[in-house]
């Protein structure tokens, strides 16, 4: 791209935003960072939602405490069998099994051989005390399971206020970021953010939040039961706790920034399905089609590998999980097993043994959960980061503090040595000075990349000066707020912006209050009331996105209906007839002249031939005005405007 078009930029408006594919080494490139901070953060979010989550929390203590208890009405239960064992044939008695008198009991070694043999059988056992147990446990299963599908419905409604607050915070943030930030960031990935990031978080939060509070609950009441029933057990079942700690770590330092990776490229390729979209009629017209598909087909390979790296790391984390809880499962088998047989220090049982199985694996099943999660986890936290990212941009500068009636402003524009550039070190306006009387018409001409539209933007404070002063009445746009500015000025664009509405609520976008008749009215001014009565609808017509089932001629005419609704003191028509045809350029420019009257008019025009009634003409070159004057001074002087003119109508583009 050529350094004027670089420089010279379009006024800012909703729309696709732009260019062709980024470099993707932007989007390899990212590292982790701020994962401490963005947890902090997102945890601010749940608790805006304080009473659902002490509900859910309330509810998830309740599960976690009837699982504990779990195994130990299991233990005792089991601990409630008396088993008598005699020898099958002879009717020999071997083994008298009382829980109570037998703990720790070492078995003689001739009933260990037999206490397993098949020819010897077990008979006159007693279970008196193990039917209370089962049923203590079928009740606590039962209320479980009712506990469980309630906090389904609370953790869902956590989730769903969570990225509520969060989705309206980001699209209020949204409004308030600098123009240059949605001029310079593709809009596809920045709705990305918006809709798949924030539902990785609400995924995340439904269902991870109570994984980890149960998860810490059943972990510290898990260890506090097996500590009871026998430290040396519980020892023993540490063991694979530094493992577990060694393996996530490392596997997560390694892992997540794949999950940041293809989060940043999956906003990359919506940017490019948006960009497409949006351009599909110059990507044909073109015959591009194939490279569209190849650009496109690029970003998807890339967003392929990343996620099956992403998770294929991230289902690694589930199965060593599982092995180390498999190992513990393994070690406290068997030093039970030790201490039934061989002895050991402390009142130890089968059933004992059996709650401890059960405690452990209570231990270590959260951490496996979690692990098996975490790739969600990770997708929700990369998500968040970027959400924060816009967040955490600055807002728009409004400094203003004039308290400023729309009605009190004349209109009457200074610009004094105006210095500005997009890009640092390569400036578009270099000095300008410019005085608009009030209700005066200017026009503003020149090459491409001359800083046409830059005053606008500058004037509008799309973007914050360099350094001079614009001033309206004599006060500095700085001192008065931006939108008792905006709303003070009105612009027609080349490219029309209308929204999926009806025509009826596009005309009345700028002034929201306005009655059925000062609607017509502005219609009536803009010439566009002849083709909207003809619609079959008229003014509640709707329109489809962008307006695409109107001409460009009605679209623009419609733009200027707007812009006489809002009656402002100043007007702006940047290049509002370059692309229509000339009969449909008759119309609008009788309706622009009655839209221009007795009001302060910026005119930004290629065609000079509709500029040549205005007050001034301001021939820009090279970011200071090469001259200025009425269009027959000008023309007889020879200059600048001369040559643009004699070009032009010679057939040459200027």
């Amino acid at each position: 791209m050529n350094k004027g078009a670089a420089n010279e930029r379009r006024l800012p408006m909703p729309g696709p935003g732009g260019g062709g594919r980024h470099n993707m080494s932007r989007v390899n490139g990212e590292k982790p960072k701020r994962t401490k901070e963005t947890l902090g953060r997102l945890f601010k979010y749940i608790g805006k939602s304080r009473y659902v989550l002490i509900a859910l929390l309330v509810i998830t203590l309740l599960i976690a405490g009837i699982e504990l208890t779990g195994p130990l009405l299991q233990g005792n239960a089991i601990d409630a069998i008396e088993a008598v064992r005699y020898n099958a044939k002879t009717g020999e008695l071997l083994y008298n099994y009382d829980a109570d008198a037998m703990k720790n009991v070492p078995i003689r070694t001739e009933y260990k051989v037999h206490f397993y043999a098949s020819d010897y059988i077990g008979r006159d056992g007693h279970t008196n005390g193990m039917l209370p147990n089962l049923i203590a446990m079928g009740v606590l299963f039962a209320v479980s399971a009712v506990l469980n599908y309630f906090m389904g419905i609370v953790a869902a409604k956590l989730s769903q206020y969570t990225v509520y607050t969060m989705r309206n915070e980001l699209f209020e943030k949204i409004a308030r970021l600098p123009i240059k930030y949605t001029d310079t960031h593709r809009h596809g990935d920045i709705m990305s953010r918006i809709t798949n990031d924030v539902e990785n978080v609400s995924n995340a939060v439904s269902s991870s939040i109570t994984l980890l509070f149960s998860g810490l609950l059943t972990i510290v009441g898990a260890l506090v039961m097996m500590l009871i029933l026998s430290p040396i057990m519980t020892l023993v079942a540490m063991i694979t706790i530094p493992l577990s700690i060694l393996a996530s770590s490392k596997l997560t330092k390694f892992m997540r920034k794949y999950f940041i990776r293809r989060q940043k490229l999956l906003g990359a390729m919506n940017g490019t399905v948006e960009e497409m979209v949006t351009s599909y009629g110059t990507v044909v017209a073109y015959g591009k089609e194939s490279d569209a598909v190849k650009v496109f087909g690029a970003y998807s390979a890339d967003y392929r590998d990343c996620s099956v790296k992403a998770r294929v790391w991230g289902s690694i984390m589930g199965p060593v999980m599982n092995f180390l809880g498999n190992l513990q499962y393994v070690l406290v088998a068997a030093t039970g097993g030790a201490m039934i047989i061989f002895g050991g220090p402390g009142n130890i049982s089968i059933g004992n043994i059996q709650s401890m199985l059960s405690y452990s694996k209570n231990f270590t099943r959260p951490i496996n959960q979690i692990a098996n999660q975490y790739s969600s986890i990770l997708t929700a936290l990369a998500g968040a980061e970027r959400i924060f990212e816009i967040m955490d941009g600055a807002d728009e500068i409004d400094e203003g503090c004039v308290d400023l009636d729309i009605a009190e402003i004349k209109g009457n524009i200074s610009f004094r040595n105006i210095h500005f550039s997009y890009v640092e070190g390569e400036p578009v306006l270099k000095g300008l000075d410019l005085e608009v009387g009030k209700g005066k018409k200017i026009a503003i001409v020149g090459a491409t990349g001359s800083g046409k539209t830059t005053v606008v933007n500058l004037l509008t404070r799309f973007y914050e000066l360099d350094s001079g002063e614009i001033s309206i009445d004599g006060i500095n746009i700085t001192d008065i707020p931006k939108e008792t500015l905006r709303r003070s000025i009105a612009i027609v664009l080349q490219d029309t912006v209308l929204f999926r509405d009806t025509i009826r609520n596009n005309i009345k976008y700028g002034a929201p209050n306005a009655d059925d008749d000062a609607i017509r009215r502005a219609a009536h001014h803009a010439k566009a009331d002849i083709f909207i009565e003809r619609l079959p609808d008229g003014y509640d017509t709707m329109l489809t996105e962008g307006g695409g089932n109107l001409s460009q001629g009605q679209r623009q005419l419609l733009a200027i209906a707007r812009a006489v609704l809002a009656d402002p003191k100043i007007l702006i028509l940047d290049e509002a007839t370059s692309s229509v045809d000339t009969r449909t350029e008759m119309h609008i420019q009788q309706a622009m002249v009655a839209l221009m009257r007795d009001r302060t008019s910026l005119i930004i025009a290629h065609r000079l031939s509709t500029i040549r009634d205005a007050d001034t003409i301001v021939v820009l070159r090279d970011g200071l005005i090469a001259e200025a004057g009425d269009h027959e001074t000008l023309l007889a002087k020879g200059g600048e405007y001369a040559k643009l003119y004699s070009n032009q109508f010679a057939g040459i583009a200027t």
